[in-house]
């Protein structure tokens, strides 16, 4: 029996676009389905002991920016280490994403918020303003117009508020998270493990 993940992203983490194809390429090599949750990582800060990247110490937001620096080497995946648009506002575009996971499917769903990823990580865009998404979306192959009508209904933003709710319980704390089964993996740094998870089916 094939695997199932299911992928907690914030649609503002360097982290979680550092591994964003990584997380494609291995759900396809091992025949797995992947959803996504664009969950909101603020309110799950706030209800298991993380904090919000001002509200860390300066030792710490310094050391992001040399990790950030480290992994982009690394892995050969561009990125501003301080984009001019982070944080973007993810109101839209995570209702969008999620329009698209319940009614069109979650290849489309994954494959717009890696391209708001994209936006704000290596294009210097701002995906929170409405033009820009809208264009996100047009390049995602969809029509612009129909989805971003579609996630502008308030069922979305109520969706994303029992996904977080579910996340929490579940004991997702940070972003990415790729959970299979009971099992969690915590950041990009992870998905050796995810792939190993995978091999086992």
């Amino acid at each position: 029996m094939a695997s199932h993940i299911d992928y907690y992203a914030s649609l503002n983490s360097p982290w979680t676009h550092l591994g964003a194809a990584r997380i494609e390429a291995m759900a396809a090599a091992h025949g797995a389905s992947l959803r996504i949750y664009p969950v909101d990582f603020g309110e799950i800060f706030a209800n298991s002991g993380g904090l919000p990247l001002p509200n860390r110490s300066p030792q710490r937001q310094a050391y992001r920016l040399q990790e950030l620096a480290r992994w982009r080497d690394h892995l050969g995946v561009p990125i501003h280490i301080q984009p001019k648009h982070f944080p973007s506002s993810e109101a839209l575009s995570a209702s969008c994403v999620i329009a698209l996971r319940e009614t069109m499917g979650d290849q489309p769903a994954v494959k717009l918020a890696h391209a708001v990823l994209q936006a704000v990580w290596q294009r210097e865009l701002n995906p929170g303003e409405p033009a820009t998404l809208a264009m996100l979306i047009k390049e995602c192959g969809l029509d612009a117009d129909a989805v971003m009508k579609l996630g502008a209904e308030p069922r979305w933003a109520e969706r994303r508020d029992a996904d977080t709710k579910a996340a929490l319980a579940r004991g997702v704390f940070g972003a990415p998270s790729y959970v299979i089964g009971d099992d969690i993996f915590w950041g990009q740094d992870r998905l050796e493990f995810v792939e190993r998870r995978l091999a086992r089916g």
